[in-house]
């Protein structure tokens, strides 16, 4: 039981075995690897509210993108049409120095019209979207 019989020392191996914490690290990160994706799968979100946000006005060098309850964009405080929109942003883009688009989206406006319009701004090369939101009252 861990002693050398060959070289004629007597007295215990002071070696350590490393098969058995090798055993149990194999282990350890199986079960890891199995059970962190069910981590972030089925939880339920109510959105958007929050405690805390960085206030962001209608500041001009900002760009802005505002989406109301009736599908109208705007871009700082003007009104602009759909089709108008990446142009838009990339010339403000250049103009104010910047690449993050702000976007504001109205609570009754259905989620998939905020996805859409975040789709074609990452098709067109925006890659930096801040949403926006309000601070939660009352608590």
């Amino acid at each position: 039981m861990g002693m050398n019989m060959g070289s004629g020392k007597k007295g215990p191996v002071s070696d350590i075995n490393v098969t058995p914490l090798v055993d149990v690290m194999l282990v350890l990160l199986v079960i890891f690897m199995v059970t962190a994706p069910m981590l972030f799968s089925g939880i339920n979100l109510k959105l958007p509210k929050t405690q805390k946000v960085n206030n962001v006005g209608l500041r001009p060098e900002l760009v802005v993108l505002s989406i109301t309850e009736n599908e109208q964009f705007y871009l700082g405080k003007a009104a602009i049409t759909q089709k108008d929109l990446v142009p838009s942003i990339l010339k403000l883009f250049k103009k104010n120095n910047t690449d993050v688009v702000y976007l504001r989206a109205d609570y009754n406006l259905r989620y998939e019209k905020v996805a859409k319009t975040i789709a074609v701004l990452k098709k067109a090369g925006v890659s930096n979207i801040a949403l926006v939101t309000e601070v939660e009252k009352g608590k």
